[in-house]
This record gives structure tokens, sequence and C-alpha cells, in this order.
């Protein structure tokens, strides 16, 4: 993947590793509410990623979130299921952010695109992959989701 994206799973795995300790609201899936009063994760999604025979490639994730604030900021970060170091909520301050346009004063759809090219591909484990969510109102409420969607990586025969 490309060198962002594998320096965001390194550092998520690298923090992971140090157990940082905030306790933050945990939403266990892409459309599950948090508290009253806290961002909504809506419908998210990833593309499959297919390495090899030369090129690059892209890596794409969408998703809708909301809050009757507005949406200060949506972090994201890619990490494999193989490395079963799933992210906290803590750990999300460092990784990278998705671009959100609002849709309206309260929703707002974001993306993250992060190119794959040959060479950062060897070091990027096939399989299943998840993307990390942390949404930040505009009033610092938030609403986290370790496995706001889940990708394939597989590699191209030949």
């Amino acid at each position: 993947m490309s060198k962002r994206l594998v320096v965001s799973a390194l550092a998520g795995a690298v923090v992971l590793g140090g157990g940082a300790a905030a306790t933050v609201a945990l939403v266990g899936t892409a459309d599950a509410a948090g508290r009253t009063g806290d961002p909504v994760i809506g419908k998210s999604s990833s593309d499959p990623v297919v390495l090899g025979n030369g090129g690059t490639h892209t890596f794409t994730f969408t998703t809708s979130v909301s809050d009757d604030s507005g949406i200060r900021s949506v972090k994201v970060l890619a990490w494999p299921r193989s490395s079963h170091l799933a992210p906290r909520a803590s750990e999300m301050a460092y990784v990278e952010s998705a671009t959100c346009k609002a849709s309206s004063a309260t929703t707002s759809v974001c993306a993250y695109r992060a190119p794959v090219d040959g060479k950062d591909a060897a070091d990027v484990p096939a399989g299943t992959w998840y993307m990390a969510v942390l949404v930040t109102a505009k009033d610092h409420g938030t609403t986290f989701s370790a496995k706001a969607s889940t990708f394939t990586v597989t590699r191209h025969a030949g």
C-alpha cells in the first residue's frame, strides 16, 4: 500500500503495543449509534484491493457520518485482521483523516483514498482488513468503530 497507509498501519500497531489507556465510547458496528448526542457512523464501505501486475491501485473508503452539531473530523486507520491488534479510539490521534464534504448541516460524506504501488505492496499482508474510524463532532462528542468496514487485500496471480 502507499507509504502513508503502511505508516498509518504500522504506527497503529506500535501504538497498540504501547497500550494507550484513554477510555472513549466504543461502537461495535458501523451502523450502531453512540450515546444520545454522539456522532453516528452510517453506511461505510471499502473497495477490495488487488495487488500485483505492476501499476498503481487505489484503496478507497467512504462513510456517511452525522451529528446534530455537525462534523469536525473523521480519522481513519486500515488494519489487517491477521495482526490481532484492533485499534482503540485513544490511539487514533495521529492517524490520517478522511476528506469530508457536508451534505447538510448535520451530515457529511467522507472519503479516504490511498494509492498502492508495487514496491509498497510487498510489505502488505493479504487477507481481511478493517477500517477503524473515529468521528469527532463540532461539539466534541466522539464515536469510534474499530471495524467500520471490511475489505480484502489479495495478490494477482502471475
